[in-house]
């Protein structure tokens, strides 16, 4: 399945144009100050994606690209002082940010961070409850998109949930997408990131959807729920 996702959708999808050491110094950089830059515009899916995500007492659970560190609190706050919460990020910029917030809610000693490549999870098979993923699949190159979600989906235990937010190119494609896909490809240093199909990724990584929706802010958004089945599937 994951050789028909790219088949499918390589036409489609642009390509990631700078390298993960170019990425990671970006959001080295903007890292003070990202906030101020999108946390107004992105909190109303982040807070959807988090109700969808619904992290329970005691669960074990892992943020891939935390950012600032937002979704970490909440989902530290939702798992209690028995669960677990992880994150894993490129930016050792936004590892401080994180970890400089968890501290003023008083959640560090239940958030442990990492910074490193999340196409290769530093964490055992089946471990985590569930995954959370908010506007950072899309940074990956197109090729790279199914060995991160192979990689989710190893680490989710059956019956574990993946809840992803990513910009979207499914329905209309309208001139805000073609004008976002054009600074892509001619700024990339500042616009690396693009729209991508997430619902279909995420099936063809072998996730059952459970829940699907389309939100806009600048662009069309997709806030996609899925579970890694509890048993393997006959062919």
């Amino acid at each position: 399945m994951i050789s028909k996702y790219l088949e499918d959708e390589r036409q489609d999808v642009l390509r990631v144009l700078q390298s993960k050491d170019e990425t990671r110094a970006f959001y080295d950089k903007i890292s003070k100050v990202y906030d101020l830059l999108s946390e107004r515009t992105e909190r109303p899916v982040r807070e959807r994606a988090l109700n969808l995500f619904a992290a329970q007492r005691g669960e074990c659970v892992l943020e891939i690209g935390f950012g600032t560190g937002h979704c970490l609190v909440s989902m530290a706050d939702a798992v209690g002082p028995s669960g677990r919460v992880h994150g894993i990020d490129i930016s050792e910029g936004m590892l401080r940010q994180a970890r400089e917030i968890l501290g003023r809610h008083g959640f560090a000693n239940r958030v442990e961070l990492l910074c490193a490549d999340a196409t290769s999870l530093p964490y055992a098979s089946e471990t985590m409850d569930g995954i959370f993923m908010s506007f950072t699949v899309e940074l990956f190159d197109t090729p790279e998109i199914p060995e991160l979600l192979g990689e989710c989906h190893r680490v989710l235990r059956p019956g574990g949930r993946i809840v992803v937010v990513g910009m979207s190119k499914e329905g209309k494609d309208g001139l805000v997408v073609r004008a976002f896909e054009w600074t892509h490809q001619h700024f990339p240093n500042f616009l690396d990131c693009r729209p991508i199909f997430v619902r279909h990724a995420l099936e063809a990584a072998g996730f059952t959807i459970e829940a699907s929706e389309m939100m806009h802010l600048w662009v069309p958004v997709e806030v996609v729920r899925g579970e890694k089945p509890s048993t393997k599937r006959r062919n």
